[in-house]
This record gives C-alpha cells, sequence and structure tokens, in this order.
C-alpha cells in the first residue's frame, strides 16, 4: 500500500465542498468510479485539483493501474466549466484516466457540443470522453455502482466517509508516533540496571494514552470488517449499506490498521510488564514501612487506650458515656485497620506474582501484621459487646424501675367506684401492668446474666500490661448482682399489693354485679305485670279451660315470686359488699324501693286475676254440672226437671262476674289499670253474657212447659213469656248497640294512636 503524503484535517474545509469523491463504486473492468459533481460557476479549480490529489493518494498502485472512470456532473453547470475540468484531468491524472462520462443536460449544450468533441481529442487527452444522459449511464457503468444521483443504488454519505476518513488519519499518526515512543522507552529499560533510580520514571512517560490509542484502532477495525463484509455480501444491492461504501482492502486500509495494532499491543504489553516490575520494586519498601508503623501503633498508644477502659458505669447514661469513648477509640483504631486491609490486599497482590526471594519477606510481614490486628480487634469486640450488653442492662433496670413506680402509683391511689365496667378495665389494666414488670424482671435476669458472662468471658489483658486493679471487675459483677436482687424485692412488695388491690377490685366487680342484676329482677318483675295486665284477659269458654287457665296463672305467680326472691337477695348481697368495702351504692338506695312497688302491684293484678278466674270456674261449672257434655249442648241446659232455683243461682253468679270484670285494678298508690284493652274486655264479657242468655232461654223453655200442664195459669205464663220475649229482644239490641260504639272507639283509639306516631 502506497504512503499517505496528505491529510484530510489539512484540506478539510475543500473536502467538506464535496468537489469529488470515490463513491465506492467500480466499472466493469473493476476501476474506481471517480464523481466529479459540478454545479453552476462555483467551482474552484484550485480546490477541485488539491480535492483530486488528495482522492488519488488513498488507492494502492495496484488499484490505480486498473485505471480509474471518471463522471462528470455537469447537468448543473455550464459548458465551459466542464470543459475545463475535463482538460484539467489530462494534468492531473493522465495515466489513470480510462474513461470520462459527461452527464449532459437533456437539452442545453447541443449545438455548443457541435463545436468540439472530445472524440477527435482521445489522442492527445490520453482518455476517451463520451457525452452521456444521466438514464442512459447504465450503459457504461452497471446500477448498483452508481449513486441514487444517477438513478443507481450505492448508498455513499460523504460526511460519515470524511468523518471515518478522520479518524483513520488520525490513528495512524498517533499510532505511529506511540509505536515509536515505546519501542525507544522499552529498549532503554533493557539496557539500564535493575535498581535505577525511580526519578527516570517521569521521563519515560508516552504522549499518547495506549489504551485510548488501541481502543481507537480496535474500533476501526471492527468498522472497516463490517463495511467490507457487508459490501462483499450485497454489493451494493436494494439493501441500504454503510455510509462508507465497499471498497478494495487497500483503499479500506484495513491491512495497515491490523499491522498497527499488533506491533502497538506488542510494544504496550511490554511497556505494561516494565512499569508493574517498576511498581513492585517500589512498593516492597512502602509496605514494609507502613507494616511497621501500623504494628507499632496498635501495641502501643492502642493498647493503652484499652487497658484504661474496663468499668461498665452504675447507670445507663454512664454507659452510654462509655460507649461514646468506646466508639472514639473505635474510631481512631478503624483508621489503622483500614490501612491494615489495604497493606493486606497490597501483599496478597506482591504474594501472587512475587519471586521467590520476595515471597518469604511478605509472608513475614503478613502473619506479623495479621496477628497483631486480629489480637486487638478481639479485645476492641469484646469491649464493645461488654458496654453493649452493659447499656442494655441499665436501660432495662431504667424502664423496669420506672414500671415499678407506675405500678406502685397505680397501687397507692384510691378506687372510687364507678360501674362495672371500669372496675373490670382498671382490673385489666393492673394485671397487664403486673405482666409487664415480671416481664421486664425476667428481661433484667437475661441481660443481668449475659454481662456477667461477658464480663467473666472477656480475654485478660498480661499481667505485665495490666494496669486496672483485680478489685475493679469484681466491683462489676457485686453492682449488678444488686441491681438484680433490689429489682426483685421491689417486684415482690408490689405484687403484695397486687393482690390486696385485686380482692377489694373483685369484690366491686361483685358489688356491681348484683346492683345491676337487681335492676334486671325489677325490670323482669316489670315485664310481668304488663304482661298479666296487657295478656292475661279471657277467662275461658267452659271449666276445664277455665281450671287450665288458673293452673298457668298459679305458675306465672310463682316465677314472678322467684324473680322478686332473687332480686331481694341481690339487694341484701350488695349490703353486705357495701360494709365490706365501706362504701355506699349509688343505685341500691332506690333500687328495693321499686322493687317493692312493682311486687305490690303485680300482687294486686295476680289476686285480681286469680279471683276473677275463680268466679268464671265457679259460674262454668254451676252451668255445666260436673257431667258429660252431649252434642247439642250441656245436660244441665237439656233437663227437663232443672228447678228454677238452680238457674236463678247460675244466673246470679254471672251477673257477678260482669260486675267484676267492669271494676278497674286500683293500686297502693291509688292508681288506675285495666285488664287487656277495653274490646278484649268486651270480648270477654260477651262470652259471659251469651251464656247467661242461653240459661235464661232454657228458664223460659221451663216455665212454658209447666204452663202447657197448668191449663189454668196458660194465660199467664203466656204473657209471661211473652214479657221476658221482649227483655231479651231488648237486650239482644242494646248489646248490639254497645258493639257498634265499642268498634266505632276502636277505630278512634286506632286514629288517634297513628296521629301521635306522626307527630
Amino acid at each position: 500500500m502506497s504512503g499517505v503524503t496528505m491529510e484530510a484535517s489539512s484540506l478539510l474545509p475543500i473536502l467538506k465542498k464535496k468537489l469529488a469523491f470515490l463513491s465506492g463504486g467500480k466499472d466493469r473492468r473493476s476501476g474506481l468510479i471517480l464523481t466529479i459533481p459540478l454545479n453552476s460557476d462555483q467551482t474552484s479549480m484550485e480546490e477541485l485539483s488539491a480535492t483530486l490529489d488528495y482522492l488519488l493518494s488513498i488507492p494502492s498502485d495496484k488499484c490505480k493501474a486498473r485505471g480509474f472512470t471518471v463522471i462528470v456532473d455537469g447537468r448543473r453547470s455550464q459548458w465551459n466549466i466542464v470543459k475545463t475540468v475535463v482538460l484539467m484531468l489530462q494534468n492531473v491524472i493522465p495515466a489513470e484516466v480510462s474513461l470520462v462520462c459527461v452527464v449532459k443536460p437533456d437539452e442545453f449544450w447541443d449545438k455548443k457540443v457541435t463545436h468540439f468533441c472530445f472524440w477527435k481529442e482521445k489522442d492527445r487527452l490520453g482518455f476517451e470522453v463520451i457525452l452521456v444522459s444521466a438514464n442512459k449511464l447504465t450503459r457504461y457503468i452497471e446500477p448498483c455502482q452508481l449513486t441514487d444521483d444517477f438513478g443507481g443504488s450505492l448508498d455513499y454519505d460523504h460526511s460519515d466517509w470524511l468523518n471515518k476518513r478522520l479518524v483513520f488519519e488520525k490513528f495512524t499518526k498517533e499510532s505511529t508516533s506511540l509505536l515509536d515512543e515505546l519501542t525507544i522507552i522499552n529498549d532503554s529499560e533493557k539496557s539500564a540496571s535493575v535498581d535505577k533510580d525511580k526519578s527516570t520514571d517521569g521521563a519515560l512517560l508516552p504522549s499518547f494514552d495506549p489504551e485510548t490509542v488501541l481502543q481507537t484502532g480496535h474500533e476501526l477495525l471492527s468498522e472497516l470488517q463490517q463495511r467490507r463484509f457487508n459490501g462483499s455480501e450485497g454489493g451494493g444491492g436494494g439493501q441500504a449499506a454503510p455510509a462508507w461504501c465497499p471498497m478494495e482492502e487497500e483503499l479500506l486500509a484495513q491491512p495497515q490498521v491490523m499491522k498497527l495494532l499488533d506491533s502497538l499491543r506488542e510494544q504496550y504489553t511490554k511497556y505494561q510488564e516494565l512499569c508493574r516490575q517498576r511498581s513492585k520494586r517500589a512498593q516492597l519498601d512502602e509496605i514494609h514501612a507502613k507494616v511497621m508503623q501500623v504494628v507499632n501503633w496498635l501495641q502501643g498508644p492502642g493498647s493503652e487506650l484499652l487497658k484504661t477502659q474496663q468499668t461498665i458505669g452504675d447507670s445507663m447514661r454512664a454507659a452510654q458515656a462509655l460507649q461514646q469513648k468506646h466508639e472514639e477509640i473505635e474510631s481512631q483504631h478503624s483508621e489503622w485497620f483500614a490501612v491494615y486491609v489495604e497493606l493486606n490486599q497490597q501483599i496478597a497482590a506482591l504474594l501472587s506474582a512475587g519471586e521467590e526471594e520476595e515471597v518469604a519477606e511478605l509472608k513475614a510481614l503478613q502473619q506479623q501484621l495479621s496477628d497483631v490486628c486480629y489480637q486487638q480487634a478481639s479485645q476492641l469486640e469484646t469491649r464493645q459487646n461488654v458496654l453493649q450488653a452493659a447499656h442494655a442492662f441499665h436501660s432495662t433496670t431504667q424502664e423496669l424501675s420506672q414500671q415499678l413506680d407506675g405500678l406502685l402509683g397505680m397501687l397507692c391511689a384510691d378506687v372510687s367506684p364507678a360501674d362495672g365496667a371500669s372496675i373490670q378495665q382498671n382490673l385489666k389494666l393492673l394485671e397487664e401492668k403486673l405482666q409487664t414488670v415480671e416481664a421486664g424482671l425476667s428481661s433484667l435476669r437475661q441481660k443481668g446474666t449475659l454481662v456477667l458472662e461477658q464480663m467473666c468471658g472477656q480475654s485478660p489483658w498480661p499481667l505485665e500490661e495490666a494496669e486496672s486493679p483485680p478489685g475493679e471487675q469484681q466491683d462489676n459483677v457485686q453492682h449488678v448482682q444488686a441491681v438484680m436482687e433490689e429489682m426483685e424485692l421491689r417486684k415482690q412488695r408490689c405484687e403484695d399489693m397486687v393482690d390486696v388491690r385485686r380482692l377489694k377490685m373483685l369484690q366491686m366487680v361483685q358489688l356491681f354485679k348484683c346492683e345491676e342484676d337487681a335492676l334486671q329482677a325489677v325490670e323482669w318483675l316489670g315485664e310481668l305485670l304488663d304482661a298479666l295486665l296487657k295478656t292475661h284477659v279471657r277467662l275461658g269458654d267452659d271449666s276445664q279451660e277455665t281450671r287450665t287457665m288458673l293452673d298457668k296463672h298459679k305458675k306465672f305467680v310463682d316465677v314472678a315470686q322467684s324473680t322478686y326472691d332473687y332480686g331481694r337477695q341481690l339487694l341484701q348481697a350488695t349490703v353486705v359488699l357495701c360494709q365490706s368495702l365501706r362504701c355506699t351504692t349509688r343505685s341500691s338506695g332506690d333500687t328495693l324501693p321499686r322493687l317493692n312497688r312493682v311486687w305490690k302491684q303485680f300482687t294486686v293484678s295476680a289476686d285480681e286475676r286469680q279471683q276473677r278466674l275463680e268466679l268464671a270456674l265457679n259460674f262454668h261449672t254451676m252451668a255445666e254440672k260436673p257431667e258429660e257434655p252431649t252434642a247439642s249442648g250441656f245436660k244441665v241446659l237439656q233437663q227437663e226437671r232443672v228447678e228454677v232455683d238452680s238457674l236463678d243461682e247460675v244466673d246470679s253468679s254471672g251477673r257477678t262476674l260482669l260486675d267484676r270484670l267492669a271494676l278497674p285494678l286500683i293500686f297502693p298508690d291509688g292508681s288506675e289499670q285495666f285488664f287487656g284493652s277495653p274490646s278484649e274486655t268486651a270480648a270477654t264479657a260477651e262470652g259471659v253474657r251469651e251464656r247467661l242468655l242461653l240459661i235464661e232461654e232454657r228458664r223460659l223453655q221451663l216455665q212454658e212447659a209447666r204452663l202447657l200442664h197448668d191449663e189454668e195459669d196458660e194465660e199467664e205464663v203466656v204473657n209471661g213469656l211473652e214479657g221476658r220475649l221482649d227483655v231479651i229482644g231488648e237486650e239482644l239490641s242494646e248489646k248490639e248497640e254497645q258493639d257498634e260504639e265499642e268498634k266505632e272507639a276502636e277505630h278512634q283509639e286506632e286514629d288517634l294512636e297513628r296521629a301521635t306516631q306522626d307527630c
């Protein structure tokens, strides 16, 4: 490959104008295509000549021997400029030009060309010149070798080509200079003595960074290889190729880059080895001095600092102060430990690549340094563990003391009963505080044991180095044991007081429970009274049903009696608990009067209910007689020889019952109350009246029968019967009117209730 005598950086403003370029395309003879795009009259012949000189310096002689095909694009230029350029080619590259294709415009040169024919000047010019239109240029050059300006498919980016050319030339220049410098440095070191002064290192530094130059070369080589591969595969086909189009290897300068990279890597490897040897020799003395510096400090001032720190403090604040002091000591040690780590890494690196005479000395230094550092680190860690355990012990002691103070304050405060829920809550809080104290004391025991173990397991200093008195460690142990015993005694005293307070609070809970249950008994008794007055209205339709209702009523009264007795017992228990607690309750004072008042009202109501049921039972029994009923009614109504006096007695009993139903209940406080609603009372009374009407009808039947047997009294009997029937009719009419009035009253009450609810 021919050497490059011109640099693109010196012609950069001219090259950017793209006066001429090598697109990478080839003619049918494998010659390179040189394109000269002319543009009106702005083309400078001097700049074009310089551009052509630079472009022709790039290919090798072998490539030049195949000749160039020059495309002069005159479509946007004047004829005289085109002619001047063609003639200039004779002076610039006469031997290398094989063919000049002048791309003409479609209409403007026809007359001028007739006065000048290049083909007649072929012998004088030294190459063939043809005039051709852009669309007919493919007759001489394949479309895949033409750029898109001429209807081809070859991609070309002049700016990218120029940038890559600058990179190539810069790499070539820097790598050549660096290669010479590295060769001089390596050769001078080879002839120098092994103990050469270190001051020569600064004078033997290359002017360029070898890593940067190598990286640039690899990137350039990778780009060249990729473009050559793409060009050989694609052949400039339909797919877009990289901007720097495929050329011959002479044009791409790939072998030159590879050769420079190989030489540069070889010399740089030698230079690196040289630098490593120098650095290793310089490190040995430095490491030895640093190792002795670390060892002397750890065995001297560092050990003295630790010997003076043996106490654990008597409080959390004192323990924190000791921890801060220890952190300062650790901070001083950490600086030297960092130096130790760095030295250890340096020694390990030197050992892996050191020579035999150096390895023994390095291992001895490394062992001495590790022994001293590990021993000092162990002392620091042990002291730190003791201080941490002491701080946790003092912290737990302070927390437990506060918990015991809080528990004692709660126990000393007087308990004023408010309600059962608050007493239960206070009792629960008391139990939780006691459990917290127990947990705290258990934690204190564990942490105290840990402190004692840490102090007993602390690595002792040699007797000749120890400065703290022997009794100082024993004082620490005695202090920890004394604190634990004191907390045990305080906790035991609080437990005794908790037992007394627990008993008192349980009694209070029982007191409020009795009061609540007594109030509940009053409510139950009131509910039984309401049920008695509102639902116990019916008296039964016959003696059997009435007798059943009477039995149920007695059981109902027994339930109420049990409720009343239960309430009385609870109130008696309340009195006993109040005397035991030496306090008076706020609710039991009016609970007993309420209980007695409700019980008296219930007793009056129950007695009245029982009397009514007994009257009803007597009425039904007299009306029925103790015989089996028949399908057509009761036998008392079927016997023909029944006495009128018996019927009168039944009638009298029924009317007494009706009168009793119309009467209200009068309670001891003077208030009145009726059983059930008026409609229910009327329904019960109506059943009694119906039975009385049946008895009256039977009475009339008996009288009629007697009149039939007594002809003399027939007329009187008839008159009496008629009068009696009239009375019965009037009573029935009155009953119907009363029923209608009661219904109207019920409707009015319902309307009133709805209005009240709406309000």
